[in-house]
């Protein structure tokens, strides 16, 4: 029997990225909705995606409700998306992984703090 590797999950790290603005109301276009949510990259940076299954947690961007609802129904990948707005095609996956790496290094600079 195949084993399945299930994508990683960190809800912490999903909670946080909540709490940003959306990629792209931030980068100077108009902002639509104030409630942010994390999507996760079609096409990530580290790991994989499946049939069904969504990327892992560390793949996750900010977006907006109104920019989240155009990716997925309008133009159907983040790459249409940035282009759309004169944006780097690739900046999801640079901003997905520059969240996580900073993440990272928060939760290790507060492992050595002292208090």
């Amino acid at each position: 029997m195949k084993k399945t590797k299930h994508p990683f999950r960190d809800q912490k790290h999903l909670s946080y990225v909540r709490t940003l603005p959306c990629t792209i109301c931030k980068a100077g276009f108009l902002s639509h909705h104030r409630t942010v949510q994390a999507h996760h990259l079609l096409k990530p940076w580290v790991g994989t995606r499946g049939m069904s299954l969504k990327a892992d947690d560390r793949n996750v961007i900010p977006l907006c409700l109104h920019h989240h609802h155009l990716l997925h129904s309008k133009f159907g990948s983040e790459k249409a998306l940035f282009e759309n707005y004169g944006m780097n095609p690739e900046f999801g996956k640079q901003y997905a992984q520059e969240l996580w790496e900073k993440k990272s290094s928060l939760i290790h600079i507060d492992d050595e703090l002292p208090f």
